[in-house]
């Protein structure tokens, strides 16, 4: 970057933190507010909360009780981002990518630590989970993405042991729920603050789950995501409701293997994308199939859905791997652009990448799930600011500058932000 374009950083920040304000009540708790983001940004080692305030020269008890006790509307700030997000960033090519991230931790006293899958790891560890909506607005460029939501995976076995929950500070309304169900949650918040979502893609936890393509048809979204090869559908609809097994759902793989619907094809060879190391080709074959209905109150029978789904079995040609896919997009959809959506979750696990690296999104080290939510949504932010700044510094025109003009120091609270923001790197 040039020098003119590291100096225009500091009136972005400034703009886009005046932005939170009327999200506290103190100019106090504002100010530990700016001083834990900017260590966040800042080039530490590590970004918990000791560095933090050792390096901010704050006491660290005071930045432990600014994340766990004192007062300002954390729930406010996060519809607050997401409305940035919408005035800022929306786009119809939009896609909202759900995803449950682990960070590996010691000890049992860090909310919903539990010995589950960790991603991290690749092992059932120790770990806390976290059940994450993203954005992006899947420029082919120049991509903008950011997290609008971050919640806890509560396991079951803390959801039973109440007082474990009040020891971490869990509210009493914070229950076991699957990832699935949180995910649907964060949708719906989402768009009550106005952000529309061309698509949702997801891996196949989600995609599993009948349940969870019937929240998305409620809600109007168009979803394309990965299914087990053992996922239930029919490739028609039976003739009879019997539990007799030829007229039961069938696995995936074994339609996409012996079905005439699909066994009739030819594979449909399609570059999903050119990557850096060239081409992104795949081998796919499709159809129109009905989901299974548990819910059906006709003796607790489950029955095939009225309506069609796609059911895709793409396999890659130099590999040989085989994933398979379910949509809900309207049949006259482009088998491409499903597949481009389906392939297109690797904007969260960049995110994931960077903001590990950039922002110490795992490096929390706290007791209470306040502090954990609010660390979370601060890293959010933080990783707002270097997305939104790298994306316009791309394509940047000279004039553009962001909060250019502003007199420094009018937004009471920050007027430390220069001094802090020398130890600014963005890494993209």
């Amino acid at each position: 970057m040039t020098a003119e374009q590291i100096q225009s950083l500091q009136p972005a920040l400034t703009a886009l933190l005046a932005k939170f304000r009327h999200c506290f009540k103190r100019e106090v708790t504002f100010g530990y507010w700016l001083k834990y983001i900017l260590g966040l940004l800042a080039d530490l080692k590590r970004k918990s909360i000791e560095p933090i305030a050792l390096a901010a020269g704050i006491p660290v008890r005071t930045l432990q009780e600014f994340l766990a006790f004192f007062v300002w509307d954390e729930g406010r700030a996060n519809d607050t981002l997401q409305q940035i997000v919408v005035d800022e960033h929306s786009s119809e090519e939009s896609i909202a990518v759900l995803d449950a991230s682990a960070h590996g931790k010691h000890g049992d006293k860090t909310p919903g630590v539990s010995r589950q899958w960790c991603g991290e790891s690749g092992k059932v560890d120790n770990c806390v989970v976290g059940q994450h909506l993203l954005y992006t607005d899947n420029h082919p460029k120049n991509p903008f993405s950011c997290l609008l939501d971050s919640d806890l995976f509560l396991p079951e076995s803390w959801s039973d042991d109440r007082s474990r929950c009040r020891a971490a500070h869990i509210p009493d309304e914070k229950i076991h729920e699957p990832k699935w169900k949180i995910g649907v949650h964060q949708l719906e918040k989402a768009m009550g603050n106005g952000v529309r979502f061309g698509w949702v893609t997801f891996d196949e936890d989600y995609g599993r789950i009948p349940d969870f393509w019937f929240d998305l048809d409620r809600l109007g979204l168009r979803g394309v995501g990965e299914v087990p090869k053992n996922f239930f559908c029919w490739p028609s609809r039976p003739r009879y409701r019997s539990l007799n097994r030829a007229h039961a759902a069938k696995r995936v793989d074994n339609i996409t293997r012996f079905s005439p619907i699909f066994t009739s094809q030819n594979w449909q060879r399609l570059t999903i994308k050119d990557a850096t190391r060239g081409p992104v080709i795949w081998e796919v074959k499709t159809g129109r199939v009905h989901l299974v209905n548990a819910s059906n109150p006709d003796n607790h029978k489950s029955c095939p859905t009225d309506r069609k789904y796609w059911l895709i079995v793409a396999q890659n040609p130099q590999t040989g791997e085989v994933k398979y896919f379910v949509s809900n997009a309207p049949a006259k959809t482009k088998i491409l652009k499903l597949m481009q959506i389906g392939f297109s979750r690797w904007h969260i696990e960049k995110w994931f990448q960077r903001a590990k690296q950039e922002t110490g999104f795992g490096a929390f080290e706290v007791r209470t799930y306040r502090s954990l939510i609010c660390h979370w949504l601060s890293c959010r932010l933080s990783m707002y600011f270097l997305a939104a700044e790298t994306t316009r510094l791309r394509g940047e025109k000279s004039e553009d500058h962001v909060g250019a003009g502003c007199r420094r120091g009018q937004h009471p609270g920050i007027q430390d932000v220069e001094t802090r923001m020398a130890f600014v790197r963005f890494a993209h």
